[in-house]
């Protein structure tokens, strides 16, 4: 798919982050997004200093999900969006926001990134891949801040976006993997946007109309895992949720469970896959367990709330 548009500034972002690509190349018949753009006007909150140029630290030979290379992408200081369009005939006005995962360290591009859009535009859905800053800011604290601001502006900028990109402002959702699917989460359920409003888009709601959260990761309260977090409250407002995870998932399945069982409280419509096995990180990629059918899952879901299809059809 061909460029349409791109800020000068997201130009030189994406070709500062392609040439640092010498390890895990994108596969060659990747589709390119439509669109990239930075969501900031200027620094992001809270950036007091420069980092190095973004790089890939995936080793050469190094086994990945799927047997494909996954790119691990850090010192992310400009936040981007790039959406990845559906052709114009299965268009559904949908939209997604996609954050990877990458335990707030690095991105995992790819296959929780890229791929993930790709498979969005054959549903018809806009795939919208967020590049939110990593490594985090506040290791000591709040590791998760500088990625749920990113994901919040996102949104509010794809829904003050929506006519221009030919998107529902009522139809947009949020899908995070790992650290992404704390972000994804948090942008979710959070009732306050994390930082001082700096323009007009910072006026639109930030707030998703869906959620999909794949093996979402940190929602458990440290030392009590049996508990969710203190920080994060589940109110009848909170988005429709779709959550996947593994039993055997390292990082425990308790995520998943304590944010079903508080929508559940809620009244929010909700559905909860949980399969035996598939551990953590496949992504889109096929690692042989009943886990990677989760897309097809995904699929149903988004359909049976009638997101792959346009609201004004008959």
């Amino acid at each position: 798919m061909p460029i349409k548009k791109l800020l000068v500034s997201g130009f030189a972002g994406l070709l500062a982050v392609v040439a640092s690509f010498p390890l895990a190349p994108l596969r060659a018949e990747e589709t390119k997004p439509t669109l990239v753009q930075p969501i900031w006007p200027g620094k992001p909150p809270g950036e007091t200093k420069e980092l190095p140029p973004e790089q890939n630290v995936t080793k050469p030979g190094q086994k990945d999900a799927g047997g494909k290379p996954i790119i691990r992408l850090t010192n992310v200081s400009i936040p981007t969006v790039s959406l990845y369009r559906p052709a114009k005939d299965k268009d559904s006005g949908t939209a997604i926001i996609i954050c990877p995962g990458g335990g707030h360290q690095i991105l995992a591009l790819n296959h929780e990134g890229t791929e993930v859009a790709e498979w969005l535009t054959t549903l018809g859905v806009t795939g919208i891949v967020l590049k939110y800053r990593v490594p985090t800011r506040t290791p000591d604290g709040k590791r998760w801040l500088a990625a749920v601001q990113d994901a919040q502006r996102a949104i509010s900028l794809v829904r003050a976006k929506a006519k221009e990109w030919e998107i529902d402002p009522q139809r947009i959702g949020i899908l995070g993997f790992s650290a992404g699917g704390e972000t994804a989460g948090l942008t979710s359920y959070f009732a306050d946007r994390q930082y001082e409003p700096i323009d007009e888009i910072d006026q639109v709601s930030f707030r998703p109309d869906f959620a999909m959260l794949i093996y979402p990761a940190y929602f458990e309260k440290k030392g009590e895992p049996t508990k969710l977090r203190e920080d994060v409250t589940i109110t009848k407002n909170a988005p429709p949720t779709f959550l996947v995870h593994a039993w055997d998932d390292p990082v425990t399945v308790f995520s998943s469970l304590h944010i079903a069982t508080e929508l559940r409280k809620a009244g929010v419509p909700t559905e909860l896959h949980i399969y035996a096995t598939g551990g953590h990180g496949y992504g889109m990629r096929d690692t042989g367990h009943n886990v990677n059918t989760w897309p097809q899952r995904a699929a149903d879901w988004l359909k049976q709330r009638d997101l792959l299809t346009r609201a004004n059809s008959p």
